[in-house]
């Protein structure tokens, strides 16, 4: 087997905010890039201690509340000395066997990009079944020629300043790398419920898009002939108007996918998934009806009598 170059030609891009308990270890895991930026949104943790102490440049990022996100306006704006970035988020880590794949993968010519296959652990326990795995994603590319896609989510607020599960387009051929990305997260089960919160805010946007018509407003079309990406934008417009998506989120993760085999932490995490599409679900109703509502509760609220109303002193 190759050994790692002592340092790899890739530029890392981490995003972060209020990230210590995670920073060390994914820190760590990219000791051999070449350079590694951290771009922290004014973090009141020790992010920013930690990433210094690793040798990584931290750039602060102010988000405007509208598009571009953080790692879009990374890519267009940081000074990257390599070709190729890495995007690793704060809670994944690159295993010394996924850096040897990488740095022969960048001397091919053929590709501008590669998935990784992430591996999801949860409580401890890589969730392998209810369909967590494999789970591809595009982070490695030249990174002149990709771009995360807008999904048009500005409207509602609270999402955050990162990207959620916006995907990258990119010129040219992919290609797929063979050993895993880790995702772990050191975090309790308050920030990963925090998390969703606002994943769900994003979630609900989506949906509202797609039942008005305006679509995902991304540039990646929904395909059920084309690649996993396309295919799952092609199931989503057919899922967002189904009944009883929570109660069909919890069956197909832990039944027809067989999230059950990942025992008790598969149980636990197909509850919470169902819990997250209830979030969506009422996120989805007051974003249809929000307005309407407001203003009938407006209408419907009767004055206070005049001795209910408390007078001024004099």
């Amino acid at each position: 087997m190759n050994s790692i170059p002592s340092k790899v030609p890739v530029s890392v891009l981490i995003p972060a905010k209020n990230e210590q308990e995670n920073l060390p270890a994914c820190l760590a895991s990219v000791a051999c890039a070449d350079e590694v930026f951290v771009v922290d949104s004014q973090s009141s943790d020790r992010s920013v201690e930690i990433a210094e102490q690793y040798g990584a440049q931290v750039v602060q990022f102010y988000f405007n509340g509208r598009w571009p996100k953080k790692k879009n306006w990374s890519l267009d704006n940081l000074p990257f000395r390599n070709e190729w970035v890495l995007i690793v988020d704060c809670d994944e880590r690159i295993t010394p066997e996924l850096w040897q794949e990488i740095a022969i993968a960048i001397q091919n010519p053929n590709y501008n990009g590669y998935y990784l296959n992430r591996r999801v652990f949860f409580l401890g326990q890589w969730i392998r079944h209810g369909g967590k795995y494999p789970d591809w994603n595009l982070r490695l590319f030249r990174h002149a020629q990709g771009r995360y896609e807008n999904l048009n989510t500005d409207a509602i607020r609270n999402t955050g300043d990162n990207e959620v599960h916006e995907h990258v387009v990119l010129e040219g051929q992919v290609g797929y790398l063979k050993n895993d990305m880790l995702h772990i997260d050191f975090r309790d089960i308050f920030h990963w419920l925090e998390r969703h919160n606002r994943y769900s805010n994003w979630e609900a946007q989506v949906y509202y898009n797609l039942l008005t018509g305006m679509g995902e407003g991304g540039t990646i079309g929904a395909n059920l002939f084309g690649d996993a990406v396309q295919r799952k934008r092609f199931l989503k417009k057919i899922w967002v108007r189904l009944p009883f998506k929570p109660l069909l989120r919890f069956v197909l993760f832990y039944i027809v996918r067989l999230g059950f085999l990942d025992g008790k932490a598969g149980y636990m995490y197909a509850r919470l998934l169902s819990q997250y599409e209830y979030q969506i679900g009422v996120k989805l109703y007051e974003l249809q009806y929000g307005g309407r509502l407001n203003k009938r509760s407006e209408v419907d609220t009767p004055p206070l009598p005049l001795d209910a109303v408390p007078q001024a002193d004099v």
